[in-house]
């Protein structure tokens, strides 16, 4: 690893925990990144480590057009939570095989998120794809 690598991860690093609590939830509200609108409160998220794909951001009507091209990215950490209830303002796309992608529900950007129809109890937000206020 080259100094710069090293300096990219622990300054990575550093921001990350600059996120997370003492208990280990989001210490910061989880916002969109192109309207501000609030995704998730402070203290209602815990840090996962899950490799998913999302597409890359898009508005909602692209996004569930069918559209069989597999450009985006592999994001590793996100923000987990086991309700929908928990969120503020998220909404979810139409089915795409046995996912949903979380959208911001005011300006329709996304995927911010990930869902599987399999386990009801599984919701993430990348932290790469919101900002944190």
């Amino acid at each position: 690893m080259t100094k710069s690598s090293n300096l990219f991860c622990s300054k990575q690093a550093t921001d990350r925990s600059d996120l997370i609590s003492d208990d280990g939830k989001n210490c910061k509200s989880i916002v969109c990144q192109r309207c501000g609108s609030k995704v998730l409160c402070a203290g209602m998220a815990s840090l996962a480590e899950k490799e998913l794909f999302l597409p890359s951001m898009r508005k909602k009507s692209n996004l569930s057009s069918g559209d069989t091209s597999v450009d985006g990215d592999t994001l590793t950490a996100h923000w987990f939570v086991d309700d929908m209830f928990t969120f503020e303002n998220v909404g979810f796309t139409k089915d795409v095989g046995r996912i949903k992608y979380l959208i911001c529900a005011d300006c329709e950007i996304g995927p911010i998120g990930w869902h599987c129809l399999d386990d009801k109890k599984c919701f993430y937000i990348a932290l790469d794809r919101v900002d944190h206020v």
